[in-house]
């Protein structure tokens, strides 16, 4: 990365006030004390639980040299005053690292379920082409074949501009990014040059953050009012699912041209003669009138949604329907998502589920194929919205043989009061309570008969439970296939 002068990162804020200001090579831009090294700048972000103007003295210790502040501050080195921070975050970040978003494809996906699917389809299909791909989402990001740990389905800004700049220097060229509607909020992504952004769904999540559906469907449609708004530049697409009613709206909101896929409705792009087995998934893919037949690995109908929108993002992006398909028929679906695990006629599947939408469409998936009794084995997250805890409990019980209340990372809270807040859903006695997971899951296994199916929802990818404010590993894949070694 070419070297940056203080003087010609701040000029990038338009208002400002500098005191003691002289000029110096940049070495870093952070927000986190842990990251200062000599010739830093450090940003104080006045966040809602920590906040950075208390650290300033830490950062100078570890060799900052300049502070961005909005509150006054007492320090020996130059300090730019800006109203807001977290915004000149975003502007520097993006600044100091070359704004590496603009030489990049970035394909955007939101929506309450599928983004993490959706955007490893999309993945799958650009490397199959040959092309040197990054991925940014829940269970990681990947540059190349290079894994990192990340915190959030989207990262903080400036651990997201770094991330973006590490693909443009290693030759990445394209670059599919879960966007989580609480990153939208919160300006995560703001500084980002998305090409093209993708709608899945919308369904009741993250209310203890959002506190009304209203809020959150803003929240989401940020990605698309803010896409593209500029022509004869690059050009910028929103893909839809024109089967959720919000599509609609969503598509008022952006100015990029609009693709739209779906089942039941009369999209552009649609699947029909669908087709659930438990080998997999057959379905007619109709693109503008043009039928292909394809068979795929993935089952349930919402994987079926996740291809259509993982194909629009492709086909937007210039890729032959023939190659877009070749590559789809071959993906082998993802860690904790259906993610189908047998053994002496037993089939268990692992999965994400963790919302009623998310859970409804794995049992009735599963419900689909299932030739003997259906267990579900479900718990609710601690520290969480308390509304979904009797409706996924409903689900849970409507929908299978025999449902198993479970701990599912209680957090601060007692495991058993949320297990209650679950049963509140539902009639005495139509439900079985183990509240450690782990015995939960064997018991589960144990009452599974050849032809029967167990369900284990909520975790899916994760490999760790967290109760109190440690995290313990824990990974539900791993107890099933320990149980069946020794089965």
């Amino acid at each position: 990365m070419d070297t940056m002068l203080a003087s010609e990162l701040i000029s990038k804020l338009k208002f400002k006030e500098v005191e003691n200001f002289t000029d110096f090579e940049v070495a870093l831009v952070t927000q986190d004390t842990r990251e200062v090294v000599a010739d830093s700048i450090f940003i104080a972000i006045a966040g809602h639980t920590v906040d950075g103007h208390a650290f300033v003295d830490q950062a100078l210790q570890s060799g900052a040299k300049l502070i961005i502040a909005q509150k006054p501050i007492k320090v020996g080195v130059p300090v730019v005053y800006v109203e807001n921070t977290y915004k000149a975050m975003a502007i520097l970040s993006s600044a100091f690292y070359n704004y590496p978003s603009q030489k990049l494809q970035v394909i955007g996906v939101t929506g309450t379920n599928g983004k993490t699917t959706v955007t490893h389809m999309i993945d799958a299909i650009f490397r199959d082409q040959g092309q040197k791909t990054g991925l940014i989402g829940t269970m990681y990001r990947r540059i190349g074949d290079e894994v990192l740990k990340t915190n959030n389905t989207t990262p903080d800004i400036i651990t997201l501009q770094r991330t973006l700049a590490k693909m443009a220097t290693v030759n990445v060229s394209e670059v599919a990014m879960e966007v989580s509607s609480v990153a939208l909020i919160q300006g995560r992504v703001w500084g980002v040059d998305f090409d093209v952004a993708v709608f899945t769904n919308f369904s009741q999540d993250h209310l203890d953050y959002h506190k009304t559906m209203a809020n959150y469907a803003h929240a989401k449609s940020l990605l698309f009012a803010q896409l593209g708004n500029s022509y004869g530049g690059k050009e910028k697409v929103a893909v839809f699912n024109l089967d959720d009613p919000m599509s609609k709206k969503f598509m008022q909101d952006t100015p990029a041209q609009v693709l739209t896929y779906g089942i039941d409705s009369p999209a552009m792009i649609r699947a029909e003669n669908i087709d659930i087995h438990s080998q997999g998934t057959d379905f007619d893919l109709v693109v503008f009138k043009q039928r292909y037949h394809l068979h795929v690995k993935t089952v349930g109908l919402f994987n079926v949604y996740n291809l259509l929108a993982a194909f629009g993002a492709a086909y937007v992006s210039g890729i032959a329907t023939e190659d877009i398909i070749s590559a789809l028929t071959k993906f082998p679906g993802v860690k904790g998502r259906l993610q189908l695990l047998s053994h002496k006629q037993v089939s268990v599947i692992v999965d994400y589920a963790h919302t009623p939408d998310g859970l409804l469409n794995a049992l009735e998936t599963i419900n689909d194929f299932a030739k003997g009794k259906v267990y579900c084995v479900v718990g609710c997250g601690g520290d969480r919205d308390h509304d979904k805890r009797p409706k996924m409990a409903q689900i849970a019980v409507a929908n299978s043989d025999l449902a198993v209340f479970t701990s599912d990372n209680p957090r601060t809270e007692d495991p058993q009061a949320i297990i209650d807040d679950m049963l509140k859903g539902v009639e005495a006695g139509t439900a079985k309570v183990i509240v450690d997971r782990s015995q939960a899951i064997r018991w589960a296994l144990e009452q599974a008969q050849p032809g029967d199916v167990v369900l284990i929802a909520g975790k899916g990818h994760e490999d760790y439970q967290i109760i109190g404010k440690q995290k313990y590993h824990f990974d539900d894949v791993e107890e099933v296939t320990n149980y069946f070694k020794q089965a």
